[in-house]
């Protein structure tokens, strides 16, 4: 009788497959990690290695170790370019970068974190440590509290609730502020469409974020403007606000939203 573990299923090896490029991007290098994180035997997990490698999808540098191949970043390229609110947003996101001299990104909503789609980087030497096809608590983050602006407060605490235990302990990471506090800044928030995040999510770095909405009103997406403090005082992000808002209006409506037409329904 056949072992299943050497002829697996199509549909098992497939699984078996996107779990071995799920370990290497994980971090998982050697083929006994990246076999023990996929849940396979060192067999397996060779096989669908050479296959993968074959196809692109993995590589092997001279260095050793197996890494993320250049097929998953053509294709990582052409799902963004296929999300139609990445093609929308760009050349205002552009113009916003260009005008401010800040990094902007476009991030959305992945259940209870935060995905950014696009990034471009400003003109200054120091920026977020960010990248496309990274993610993020929702809580802690601008672009991730944008999204959750027309969200009940239950909704606000649950997301609140379940990021914490998540902060790392130490100086490397700002404190975590209590939930009366994150409660009263989204309330503030809310009231005027625009989120900062003043050193809240990663030491030295501010923005100013704000949401992206599709035709029925409903927030897709967000967009934010973010730095170095030093280049991000507090007046500064309230000088910012209208522009980063306006931006994010701007893509909305290239998405047929309409503010009148959204109020009109909400009546």
């Amino acid at each position: 009788m056949p072992d299943p573990e050497k002829t697996p299923s199509g549909t098992q090896t497939l699984e078996r497959a996107f779990a071995v490029v799920e370990a290497v991007a994980r971090g998982a290098h050697g083929l006994e990690t990246i076999a023990a994180a996929a849940g396979c035997t060192r067999s397996t997990c060779h096989r669908l290695l050479s296959a993968l490698t074959a196809a692109g999808y993995i590589r092997r540098p001279a260095g050793g170790g197996y890494h993320l191949g250049p097929m998953l970043m053509t294709l990582g390229f052409l799902a963004r370019d296929q999300l139609s609110i990445t093609s929308a947003a760009r050349p205002w996101l552009q113009k916003l970068a260009d005008s401010t001299g800040d990094t902007v990104h476009l991030a959305v909503r992945d259940q209870a974190d935060v995905l950014y789609v696009t990034k471009i980087s400003g003109s200054r030497k120091l920026e977020a440590n960010s990248r496309v096809g990274y993610r993020m608590p929702l809580a802690w983050t601008g672009v991730g509290r944008a999204l959750l602006l027309d969200e009940e407060e239950t909704i606000w605490r649950h997301v609140y609730d379940a990021a914490v235990p998540d902060v790392p302990p130490g100086p490397d990471h700002p404190p975590v502020p209590s939930w009366a506090h994150y409660r009263r800044a989204m309330r503030e928030y809310v009231a005027t469409g625009c989120v900062f995040d003043i050193e809240e999510n990663e030491p030295c770095i501010c923005c100013v974020a704000a949401p992206v909405r599709d035709a029925s009103g409903l927030i897709i997406a967000s967009i934010s403007v973010s730095g170095a403090a030093q280049y991000m005082p507090e007046h500064r992000m309230i000088t910012l606000r209208p522009n980063v808002v306006e931006t994010a209006q701007a893509i909305s409506r290239d998405l047929g939203w309409n503010a009148l037409a959204t109020q009109r329904v909400a009546v």
